[in-house]
C-alpha cells in the first residue's frame, strides 16, 4: 500500500497548488488530523514496546513544525488526500469500523514522507563537494550571471563569497581558514592579522585565533536542484522540492535552479562541523530580538562536539553586498533536524545510508535494497566532476 501511494502521489505533489482553508475548515481539519494521529500513537504506546522510530510521530511532528497558515493548509490537504478523507465534508473518524483502513493509509502516508522527503534530503545533505578556489574573474562572472556558469565554478565562487562574508571563519567555532592564514603570514609575517584585527601569531593565547581547513556548507542541500544527464530534474526531486512548501509555503522558489548556490543558502564551517550540519545533527535557533544571532546546538550525545552549544551573531558585510544566511532556510533546516530526532527517523535513515556505503546485503536480509536503488535512480547520489581543494 505504501509503495502504491508513493508511486501515485509524486505527480500529485508536483502539480499540487492548494487553496487556503477558511478558519473553520482549518480548525476542523486540524482536529481530525490530531484525533487520527494521536489515536494510533496511543495504540503504539499501549503495545508495551513502542518502536524507536514511530511513523505516527513522523507525521505528527511534520505537521507541528509546519508554519501556521498556508503551509499547514497544504500539509492538511495532502494528508486528507492520502487518508482518502474528504477535507470538506468528512465526519469525525469512527475507529470502531474504520481503524484498519485509517491505520493502513496513515502508515502509507508516513512511508511516503520518509521515502520521498526525509530520506533523500538527509542522503543528499552530507557534504558540499569542495572545488578549488575560484579566480576573481570566475567570481565576477558568477556575480554577474549565475545561470550560465558550470556547477564547479559556481560552488567555488560561493565558497569565496562565504569566506569573505564570514570573516574567513567557521561561523560556529570561529576557526580561521588555513589557506588565508598562510597567505597573510607570507605577506605580513608576525604582523599578520585575522579579519577582526587579532594577530595570527599573537602572544596572548586567548586572542590567538584557531586555524583549520574550512568548507562552504549548503543549508538546504545543493543536490536538491541538481539536474540529471538529460538536463531535467527527476520527478522525485521535483516532489521533494514541492514538499518543502508544506513546511514553509513557497520556500522552494527561493532555492530553485542556481539560487541554491547563492550565499543566502550557505555558511562557512570546519570539515567536521560541515558533516554534522549536513547530516542535520546541528541546528540554529534564532535569538529573539537579535538580528542574525543564533543558539547553535547539537542532537549528538553531550560533549561529543566541544564547541556546542554556543550562541553566535553571524557576520555581515559592511555594504551588505553579500547576502547573509536566510533565517527562513536555517529555520527549515532546524525543523528537519528536530523532526528526524523526535520521531526516531534518523536511525533507520542512517542504516539505509550505511548500507549504501557498504554496498552489501546483510546476512539477515535487512538491507533496504529497494530504497537504495530508488535513491540512486532518482539521482540523489549523482555528483558532478569537482576539482579537489588545493590543500589535498
Amino acid at each position: 500500500m505504501a509503495h502504491l501511494y508513493h508511486q501515485s502521489s509524486l505527480e500529485g505533489i508536483i502539480n499540487f497548488s492548494p487553496q487556503p482553508l477558511s478558519e473553520s475548515q482549518r480548525e476542523r481539519a486540524a482536529t481530525i488530523f490530531h484525533t487520527v494521529v494521536d489515536h494510533f500513537r496511543q495504540e503504539e504506546l499501549a503495545s508495551g514496546s513502542p518502536p524507536r522510530y514511530s511513523r505516527f510521530l513522523l507525521v505528527h511532528h511534520s505537521y507541528s513544525f509546519s508554519l501556521p497558515g498556508p503551509s499547514q493548509d497544504a500539509f492538511l490537504r495532502v494528508f486528507f488526500d492520502a487518508m482518502g478523507i474528504d477535507i470538506e465534508t468528512a465526519p469525525a473518524p469512527d475507529f470502531a469500523s474504520q481503524a484498519d483502513g485509517l491505520r493502513k493509509n496513515l502508515t502509507a502516508f508516513a512511508d511516503f514522507l520518509f521515502d520521498s522527503f526525509f530520506l533523500p534530503i538527509r542522503a543528499s545533505g552530507g557534504c558540499t563537494s569542495q572545488p578549488s578556489p575560484a579566480h576573481m574573474s570566475a567570481l565576477q562572472r558568477v556575480l554577474a550571471s549565475y545561470e550560465h556558469i558550470p556547477t564547479p565554478e559556481r560552488v567555488a565562487a560561493l565558497r569565496q563569497l562565504c569566506l569573505i562574508r564570514d570573516h574567513h571563519k567557521c561561523v560556529v567555532s570561529h576557526t580561521f581558514d588555513t589557506s588565508e592564514a598562510n597567505k597573510r603570514l607570507r605577506q605580513h609575517g608576525d604582523n599578520a592579522e585575522d579579519d577582526d584585527g587579532n594577530r595570527l601569531l599573537g602572544e596572548h593565547q586567548d586572542r590567538k585565533p584557531k586555524v583549520g581547513h574550512l568548507e562552504v556548507a549548503h543549508i538546504i542541500p545543493h543536490s536538491l536542484t541538481q539536474a540529471g544527464a538529460n538536463g531535467e530534474l527527476s520527478d522525485a526531486k521535483k516532489a521533494t522540492l514541492m514538499m518543502l512548501n508544506m513546511f514553509d509555503f513557497n520556500i522552494s522558489h527561493i532555492i530553485d535552479g542556481v539560487n541554491i548556490d547563492k550565499p543566502f543558502n550557505a555558511i562557512t564551517l570546519t570539515l567536521d562541523l560541515h558533516r554534522y550540519f549536513g547530516e542535520f545533527e546541528i541546528f540554529f535557533t534564532p535569538i529573539s530580538d537579535k538580528h542574525h544571532t543564533y543558539r547553535i546546538e547539537s542532537l549528538l550525545p553531550g560533549g561529543l562536539i566541544q564547541e556546542l552549544p554556543v550562541t553566535r551573531e553571524l557576520y555581515l558585510t559592511e555594504d551588505r553586498s553579500i547576502d547573509p544566511p536566510l533565517p527562513r532556510l536555517l529555520a527549515l533546516h532546524r525543523a528537519i533536524a528536530l523532526i528526524l530526532n523526535l520521531s526516531g527517523a534518523a536511525e533507520p535513515i542512517d542504516k539505509v545510508l550505511r548500507d549504501m556505503e557498504d554496498l552489501a546485503v546483510s546476512t539477515s536480509g535487512s538491507t533496504e535494497l529497494g530504497r537504495l536503488v530508488t535513491l540512486k535512480m532518482n539521482g540523489w547520489f549523482d555528483r558532478p566532476a569537482i576539482l579537489k581543494p588545493t590543500w589535498i
